[in-house]
């Protein structure tokens, strides 16, 4: 399941192991995630990649994650939680007058991180709270609107929320019952064919005449394919 709402984070740590399972973790949830071995990388990487989140380790060889934190809060507008492997209160101290927004000791757990992660969003950056992004899709539920390669489909309040309802299961394979409890509701007597009317109309405005993307599995439902 894609949950993305468009939100970069840098991972820099010189733990390659310890890399590979946020990122991993991260993907995961839904974010975009670049990843850096080194001070001078993250820096570079963030120049480009202008994250939102920067995860960053505090003991690295070379540049070490303090040096850091004082480059990218230069940059721009960041959210920077920073790793140690000493619960110093100096270390806190010292990374929170540079900048940093929060502050974690490992060994620390994914869901204490991804909570952590998600105050920031709500603190730093609420704009993007109500949006999903989904390979080609970007969901705005602000706005009510779905786009699709950079086009804003033109959607009733029905095929928006059955839309949206596909891509936030990507890969999912969705039987139309299940279509119909989530997107018409429980209460729902009419007949369940108006799934397929409705998916019809779907695969009209995404120009999916091959059923690429929302493909159709006979005798178990439909599943959106983004891949």
């Amino acid at each position: 399941m894609q949950t993305s709402r468009g939100i970069k984070i840098l991972l820099v740590d010189d733990e390659p192991n310890i890399l590979e399972f946020l990122e991993m973790g991260l993907l995961n949830e839904g974010y975009r995630v670049r990843t850096a071995l080194d001070g001078m990388t993250a820096v570079t990487i963030a120049g480009q990649f202008e994250p939102h989140i920067v995860v960053l380790d505090v003991m690295m060889p070379g540049m070490d994650g303090f040096e850091v934190c004082r480059m990218l809060k230069k940059q721009g507008n960041v959210a920077i939680i920073m790793l140690t492997a000493k619960d110093e209160v100096e270390d806190r101290v010292k990374g929170l007058n540079l900048g940093a927004d929060d502050y974690m000791s490992k060994p620390f757990s994914f869901d204490e991180l991804l909570a952590r992660i998600q105050a920031r969003i709500r603190n730093q950056f609420p704009n993007l709270l109500g949006e999903v992004v989904s390979g080609p899709f970007r969901v705005d539920d602000r706005r009510r609107e779905i786009v699709y390669n950079d086009h804003v489909l033109e959607l009733s309040p029905t095929e928006y929320e059955l839309l949206k309802f596909l891509i936030l299961n990507r890969g999912i394979v969705l039987s139309k019952t299940m279509i119909l409890d989530k997107v018409w509701g429980y209460d729902f007597v009419g007949d369940e064919n108006i799934v397929e009317v409705y998916i019809r109309s779907l695969r009209d405005k995404l120009k999916d005449k091959d059923h690429q993307l929302i493909r159709t599995l006979r005798g178990a439902g439909y599943r959106m394919d983004l891949s």
